[in-house]
């Protein structure tokens, strides 16, 4: 996927969902992945043009994971002139050190969030900008449906009260292979995800599921995006249409 293919999805999820207003401060969370490094790739060519101004700050959690190095993470973000913020944590260690936890995804990211929107708040953004992609939103579509019995996913935009703080996902019309392409192709700086957990998740095994409805039934992934879209589920903002 070439940039300006990028900054057409991410400007169309943005128009259409009322992401961003002028004098927004967002904040971007960085893990190191590719699909963090993307989101902060087209946000930052997006404020070049923009009509509303807005600004960024680029923040990564550390989750105190010893081979973890986040530098050629701050050398990118210089080059895309965004100022970056690293907050050191002990998440890992009470993950999986002091709880134990069977299945530490939920509560590592849940103090994950929590670091990372008391970080924003202190840097007085207003938003903050996590890279769910569109596998992402399907994928937990199906997950909440197989696990939870209710029909539910990522809204394009959540206002949280407590913190005061506007959450975007301007990657909702991005399809994972995209990034993964747009990655390959503009050499972005991933750093190796070094988590025990990386790979033995709910997740994982809800995008091999897909992938066999996929291969068996083409068109799935698209048909159940386009079924989310259209189904005005809960807590979604109402969509905007586009003018040309």
């Amino acid at each position: 996927m070439k940039l300006q293919q990028l900054l057409s999805l991410t400007r169309k999820a943005v128009d259409e969902y009322g992401l961003i207003e002028d004098g927004d401060r967002i904040a971007v969370g960085i893990s190191g992945g590719k699909d963090s490094l993307t989101l902060l790739y087209a946000l930052s060519g997006l404020r070049r043009f923009y009509p509303k101004h807005f600004e960024l700050e680029a923040i990564t959690v550390d989750l105190g994971i010893k081979g973890m190095d986040f530098t050629p993470i701050a050398e990118h973000c210089h080059e895309l002139q965004v100022n970056y913020t690293i907050i050191p944590t002990d998440i890992n260690e009470i993950v999986f050190g002091i709880r134990k936890e069977e299945n530490p995804c939920s509560l590592c990211a849940k103090l994950r969030k929590g670091a990372f929107n008391d970080a924003a708040e202190k840097l007085g953004c207003n938003k903050v900008a996590y890279a769910h992609h569109r596998d992402d939103i399907i994928e937990t579509f199906l997950m909440s449906l197989i696990f939870e019995g209710r029909i539910h996913t990522f809204s394009p935009k959540t206002y949280l009260d407590r913190m005061k703080l506007t959450v975007i996902r301007p990657l909702m019309f991005v399809a994972e292979a995209d990034v993964k392409g747009f990655r390959n192709k503009y050499h972005l700086p991933v750093v190796k995800n070094l988590c025990p957990a990386d790979g033995f998740t709910k997740r994982e095994e809800m995008k091999q599921l897909i992938k066999t409805l996929q291969n068996q039934y083409p068109g799935f992934k698209e048909h159940v995006f386009t079924a989310i879209l259209n189904g005005q589920l809960g807590g979604w903002p109402e969509r905007i249409p586009r003018t040309r």
